[in-house]
This record gives C-alpha cells, sequence and structure tokens, in this order.
C-alpha cells in the first residue's frame, strides 16, 4: 500500500545471512577436495609410472642376460667344435697309419699349424696306451712324461666309447696353464686301446672373452660341464675352478625342465642374489650362465623412485600452498605425456625394424601382408611376394665367422632395400640369411624384372665366399602373383608357394630365380 515500507518475512534474512557467509566455506571444501583429487591422482599416475618403470628395467635385464648366456653358449660351442672337428680327423690320419708307423715330424709340423690358426687352442697331444708322449705340437715334451694318471686317459682306457670327451680342468704339464681337456680315444686295428688324442682349450681364452662383456661388477658368467663342474668362472678365481653347482637353484630345479631360461637365484659361490640367463649346449655336455646382480637394474630405478618422489612432495607442498600452480603442473605434466607417447610410439617403430640390417623384420610383413591381399581383392588387382634366401650362408659362417656373416646380410639387405622403386614396395628380413618382397599392383613380369635386378645386385656386392662355387656371395629367389580369384590367396598360401619355388631354384642349382603363375592366371592364355 502507499506510504508502507515493504512487507518482509523476517525469518529469511539469517538464511540469506548464512548462505553468503557459507559460499567461502563451500568453495575452500571444493578447492581442498579439488586439490587432494588431484594429488591422489598424481601419486597413483606416478605410482603407476614407477611400477611400470620397474617391469620395464627387469625385462631389459632379462633380454640382457638371456641375450648373454646365447652369445656365451655360441663362442663356447664353435670353440669346442673347431677342436672336436680337429681331432676327429687326426684321429682317421693316425689310426690310418697306426700308431707304430705314423710319421712323428709331419704330424708334429701338422700340429702346430693348426695350433697356430686356433686361438682357442692351448696344445695337441697323441699319448700311447701307456700314457708315453708320442708327438705333439709343443717342441720338446717333458722329460720322462705320462699321462696315464690323467682322468681322461683312464676313462678312454677303460671305456670303448668313441666319441669325444671333455674333461675337468687340469693344469698342463708341458706350460703350466689351466686347459680344458677335450680327448678321443684311439683304438688298435683289432680294436684294442691304442691311447688318447687330446686338444686342451685355454682357461684364459674364455677368461679374456668372458672379460670383454660390460656388466656390472657383481655379475657372473660361468662354464661348466653338464654335471654340475665349474670350468671358467667371471670374475676369475682359480680355486673357484672344479667347484660343483649341483646344489644350485638352476641345476636343481630349471635344467631338468629347461635347457634354457631365465631364473632370479641366490649363487652358491658367493651367495649373490642375480638374474640369471642359462643355456645348456645341444651338441656338448655344457651348460652356461650369464648372471646380473638385482643391484644392477634396481639400484637405477630405486635412484629414479628418490627422485621422482622429490618432485611429487614438492608438488604436494607447491599445491597446497599455491593453488595457482596447478595449471602449470598440469601442462607440465601433459608435456612428460607427450614425450612419453613419442617414446612410446619410437619403441613400436622399433619394434617393426629388424635390429640387424634396419629393414622391416617379419612383425612387419605380418601385418601388412594380410592388409595387401585385401586391398587387391578391393581393387581387383595383383600382389607379387617373392622370397629370397643367401645360397649356402652357412658355410659362409662357418667360413668366415658370424661376425662376417652379420655384416653380410647387412650389405645384401642394404642391395635389397636400394632396389625398391615404389613407396609401397616392402623389404622384410623374415628370419636368419632369408628375405621377403611385397610387391602391391605388379605383374609377374614386373616382379621377375625386379627380382634379377636384386639378385644381380647381390652378385655385384663381390663378398667373397669360398665355400660358393660362385666364389661370391649368390641368393635364390621364388616369385609367387597372387589374384583375387586365387584360392591360395592367404598369407599362408603365399609365403608357402614362394617358399616352395624358392627351394626349386635352390635344387634347380641357385643364384637364381624360380616363378610361378596361379592356375588363374593361366586358363586365359590356354583357352
Amino acid at each position: 500500500m502507499p506510504g508502507h515500507p515493504p512487507l518482509t518475512r523476517p525469518e529469511f534474512a539469517p538464511y540469506a545471512l548464512r548462505e553468503r557467509a557459507d559460499r567461502p566455506a563451500r568453495a575452500f571444501r571444493l578447492t581442498l577436495a579439488f586439490m587432494v583429487l588431484v594429488i591422489l591422482t598424481f601419486v597413483a599416475v606416478e605410482g603407476w609410472r614407477t611400477w611400470r618403470d620397474y617391469q620395464r628395467a627387469y625385462a631389459t635385464a632379462r633380454d640382457s642376460v638371456a641375450n648373454l648366456a646365447r652369445a656365451t653358449a655360441q663362442h663356447a660351442e664353435d670353440a669346442v667344435r673347431q677342436v672336436d672337428i680337429l681331432t676327429t680327423e687326426l684321429r682317421e690320419r693316425v689310426e690310418g697309419d697306426g700308431l707304430a708307423n705314423i710319421d712323428i715330424a709331419r704330424i708334429h709340423a701338422l700340429m702346430v699349424e693348426q695350433s697356430s690358426l686356433m686361438p682357442q687352442l692351448h696344445g695337441l697331444f697323441i699319448y700311447g696306451p701307456s700314457g708315453e708322449w708320442i708327438v705333439t705340437d709343443k717342441n720338446r715334451p717333458p722329460d720322462q712324461a705320462n699321462n696315464s694318471d690323467r682322468d681322461y686317459f683312464i676313462y678312454h682306457r677303460t671305456n670303448p666309447d668313441r666319441g669325444v670327451r671333455i674333461g675337468e680342468v687340469v693344469r698342463s704339464r708341458s706350460t703350466g696353464e689351466l686347459v680344458v681337456p677335450i680327448s678321443r680315444r684311439l683304438d688298435a686295428p683289432d680294436g684294442s686301446f691304442a691311447g688318447v688324442l687330446l686338444g686342451t682349450i685355454k682357461v684364459a681364452y674364455f677368461v679374456e672373452y668372458y672379460g670383454a662383456f660390460r656388466i656390472d661388477d657383481r655379475g657372473a658368467i660361468v662354464l661348466a660341464l653338464r654335471d654340475g663342474t665349474i670350468l671358467v668362472r667371471r670374475p676369475f678365481n682359480p680355486a673357484v675352478i672344479g667347484q660343483s653347482l649341483t646344489e644350485s637353484e638352476i641345476f636343481k630345479h630349471y635344467l631338468p625342465l629347461a635347457n634354457e631360461g631365465v631364473a632370479e637365484v641366490k649363487a652358491v659361490v658367493d651367495g649373490t642374489y642375480r638374474l640369471y640367463g642359462y643355456r645348456a649346449l645341444t651338441s656338448y655336455p655344457l651348460v652356461v650362465e650369464a648372471g646380473l646382480s638385482r643391484q644392477s637394474f634396481v639400484a637405477p630405478w630405486r635412484e629414479d623412485l628418490v627422485k621422482t618422489g622429490l618432485v611429487l612432495l614438492m608438488l604436494i607442498a607447491g599445491l597446497t600452498g599455491f593453488g595457482a600452480m596447478v595449471l602449470g603442473q598440469l601442462r607440465q605434466r601433459m608435456r612428460a605425456e607427450e614425450e612419453i607417447g613419442r617414446a612410446h610410439q619410437a619403441m613400436r617403430d622399433m619394434a617393426l625394424s629388424d635390429g640387424l640390417t634396419g629393414i622391416a623384420n617379419r612383425r612387419r610383413l605380418d601385418q601388412a601382408l594380410p592388409e595387401e591381399i585385401r586391398r587387391a581383392r578391393r581393387k581387383g588387382s595383383t600382389l607379387a611376394l617373392v622370397m629370397v634366401d643367401v645360397d649356402h650362408f652357412k658355410r659362409y659362417n662357418d667360413t668366415y665367422g658370424h661376425a662376417a656373416g652379420d655384416e653380410c646380410l647387412r650389405q645384401v639387405a642394404a642391395a635389397i632395400q636400394g632396389n625398391l622403386k615404389r613407396p609401397a614396395d616392402l623389404a622384410v628380413r623374415y628370419g636368419g640369411e632369408e628375405f621377403t618382397l611385397l610387391l602391391p599392383d605388379t605383374d609377374l613380369s614386373g616382379a621377375c624384372k625386379l627380382t634379377d635386378e636384386i639378385l644381380q645386385a647381390i652378385r655385384d656386392l663381390r663378398v667373397p665366399h669360398s665355400g660358393h662355387d660362385a666364389g661370391v656371395v649368390t641368393a635364390s629367389a621364388g616369385v609367387i602373383l597372387g589374384t583375387p580369384s586365387w584360392q591360395a590367396c592367404t598369407p599362408e598360401g603365399m609365403i608357402e608357394a614362394a617358399d616352395r619355388l624358392l627351394y626349386e631354384a635352390k635344387r634347380e642349382g641357385r643364384n637364381r630365380l624360380a616363378y610361378r603363375m596361379t592356375e588363374e592366371d593361366r586358363a586365359p592364355e590356354a583357352q
């Protein structure tokens, strides 16, 4: 009504005041809750990242010890195999002539020559049936030398086994060095015991090789007999040689189940916990173990954990005191995640490349081949697949060594990659010395022409190969053309068909290609 003050409800005023006073509290609670949520989120993310980094460090260590065990096993097998082959040939010659008729001067000269060619070889010896020294590569054997008391001599004298025997480490009577004896029984024409042929490998040869690996100070590399007797160990300690590993976890619980693997166990020699890669040789009764101490891969992760924890504490303190820094910290986190994402992408790219040759690996082929087959079917186009294999590559490795073999594969891969003319063409290291070419939208003549150019490029490398009739490294190839109507135009079918053609080229003399058109390709021409 005019002249009257407005009507109010007095009970509403305290409520409005309380509401206005409660807004900062609600904002505080919301801000505090948000900060707690952010802190918990950071803690969770960092905890997950730390756990992930630990898993990665452990996986990297597993790969390292597995690769180290594989390398040391291959080294031991190669060293023993060379002596094995040499003693086999010497035995045939000696038994053929007969111990009573051998030309000592000629055998001595041969032994000296072979010893100079094999760095692992300490010496070659022939002992008569009573243990007397008949001939050796040494210029002057010890006076009144007799080896009838040696374990290997007693074994061959009482055992008709003509196989090679690897014995425990002994100290050489001719030089005083520690050696691994590799021996064979010599038989007379009537089959009776005629003596022992012995080749010895220097323990120092293995010690030097194991010392070249960059492992932590508490790491260890062991070469042992299958019965657990230690032959060589890094770090080297002569007192350890001859000790038994039969009570170790690996020999008791792991080797009976698998000839190779990885295990984290306590060493029986020095009580150190290590992550071991172990491998039992298939050709000889030998076992290698390569171990990294747990400290070697946990310590860097722990240091990173401490650093991360300090950063996180500082971040929590900053968030508590300066809420305005939250956005800055979030931006840093986003940049860090982007860097991690780029690192992940780089790792994925690396996973699709062959570490030795740099070209794509088989995993990349497994992804690309089904996609190209589907694309060829959609477009109604053809798809060529080529399998290329380096000829007599095992002979090459046996002659020149695995390092030269790796370099040869790198040159072959470069020759293949350098002859591809289109971005869509894919060169893959399929495995070992075998390569695969995936050629979309290519007819048979074009695929054969390109394959011929690649085979010529490999020949033009002029990589010497004494084990090949051509004198240089060559390759053979199988070319298959897939069409949408071909029932076997599947990844497995094309690979199998190309592989068959590759071996057809091998059978026809190598250094060539074999190709085949599908029935569907030939049908129109025949009509």
